[in-house]
């Protein structure tokens, strides 16, 4: 191939080449386009027009306290998975009655930070098993507060319905989560009898990277038929469709969220639910496209048989989606280098087979820095330490300038952290 591979990457307004010369920042390093994020939650609240709803943005995505509070700025709220993030929703000015608080195995001592929270608690934490729900009345009741809550359907939707990896589908009957179309009768039953909570709502999530819209309405038809059985009985405020809206890896992604939203809105008014507020819960489709893993070229090296390898500083410990999902992620050059190219398999570091990001098309020429694409979600935030590598660093650019960097942290701060122990 002797084509030149042509490539300019600028991030708010700054060219990536020149925030990685930046001496402060390195890499491998994160960098967020937080314009474009706060874009993508603006665009989403506009689509639900007049309609009540609430966008509760899935902290697990990406924790960042800058892109945090860009998106609430917006209008978003917050879906958390544990005590962590609800504290972190919290302190950054989230109100409470607009965290929804979902996962399988809450403590008690988050259960009674979700409780606490506010005049009146979070906005609901959302129960996935018969189980929980005692557990939740026990605490509220020593709490001496009556808990808001809202049961998470598993919709039962075939495994092979839902267009995503096996890894990140949530709502066929062998996931761990959410309750069983088959005991929700149990679980209303239990939650009358107990004067210590009250159903505000019902929410189902199907997964994750889901890239049809008619996938999203399997889950939302059940959901729908499941309040309006209910609203009779529980004065319901909300349904709650869940998030996972797909992004586009490079492969494409026709749906945009605002058309899951419009289809979801139009199914529930369909369904005799108009007063019902709409929540959704979209993590990536707010963040992923807008950031990128700034990566440095360590080396290349040739094997047999016409096997060539780019052997990068960035590895799987920095963004795990690859070995974990065997998600593809673009890798493109941060400067124009001249002449042919050529098809190479980019790995990292770490001493595992499954530290890889596959084969892409970069120059035969020298080639200093790639970046990594489409990693703004589930990226810094699934990071680790692994083989003894430090997390990264983030650099957060605003308004054509970097608003704010987290530093990566050196290989001696990692060691001291590891001797740092407490005689017993």
């Amino acid at each position: 191939m002797n084509r030149p591979l042509e490539f300019s990457l600028e991030y708010g307004g700054l060219r990536l080449s020149d925030i990685v010369a930046d001496r402060r920042i390195g890499t491998p390093s994160y960098v967020y386009d937080v314009d474009a994020m706060a874009n993508e939650a603006r665009c989403l609240e506009a689509s639900f027009g007049g309609a009540p709803h609430l966008v509760a943005y899935a902290v697990k995505a990406n924790s960042a306290p800058p892109i945090v509070r860009a998106l609430a700025a917006e209008g978003c709220g917050a879906d958390v998975v544990s005590g962590g993030e609800l504290a972190l929703a919290l302190r950054l000015g989230i109100a409470p009655s607009k965290i929804v608080y979902s996962g399988v195995a809450k403590q008690n001592d988050e259960i009674d930070r979700a409780i606490a929270a506010g005049p009146e608690g979070i906005g609901a934490i959302h129960v996935e098993s018969v189980e929980e729900i005692t557990r939740i009345g026990a605490r509220a009741k020593e709490a001496g507060r009556v808990a808001r809550i809202s049961i998470r359907v598993n919709p039962a939707v075939h495994v092979e319905d839902i267009d995503t990896h096996a890894h990140i589908a949530t709502g066929h009957d062998e996931a761990k989560f959410g309750v069983p179309l088959s005991r929700i009768a149990n679980a209303l039953d239990m939650i009358a009898q107990t004067p210590w909570m009250r159903l505000v709502g019902v929410s189902a999530h199907v997964g994750s990277q889901i890239t049809s819209v008619d996938t999203y309405l399997l889950s939302a038809r059940t959901l729908f038929q499941l309040a309006r059985e209910i609203m009779p009985r529980f004065a319901l405020s909300y349904v709650d469709t869940g998030g996972g809206f797909g992004i586009d890896y490079g492969d494409g992604c026709p749906p945009r969220p605002a058309d899951f939203i419009r289809a979801a809105l139009a199914l529930e008014a369909k369904c005799g639910l108009r007063d019902l507020a709409l929540y959704c819960e979209p993590g990536r489709s707010l963040v992923g496209a807008h950031g990128v893993l700034i990566a440095r070229v360590t080396q290349r090296k040739i094997g047999d048989a016409g096997r060539r390898w780019i052997i990068l500083d960035a590895g799987m410990n920095d963004l795990i989606r690859p070995a974990l999902y065997q998600a593809r992620h673009r890798i493109v050059p941060l400067r124009s280098v001249p002449g042919p190219v050529g098809m190479f398999r980019v790995v990292g570091p770490v001493c595992e087979s499954s530290d890889d990001f596959g084969v892409h098309e970069l120059p035969e020429g020298p080639l200093h820095e790639v970046a990594i694409l489409d990693a703004g979600a589930y990226g810094f935030s699934m990071a680790s330490q692994y083989n003894g590598r430090t997390l990264p660093a983030e650099v957060f650019v605003r308004g054509g300038r970097i608003e704010a960097i987290s530093p990566r942290r050196t290989m001696d701060a990692w060691v001291d952290e590891r001797l740092a122990m407490v005689s017993t």
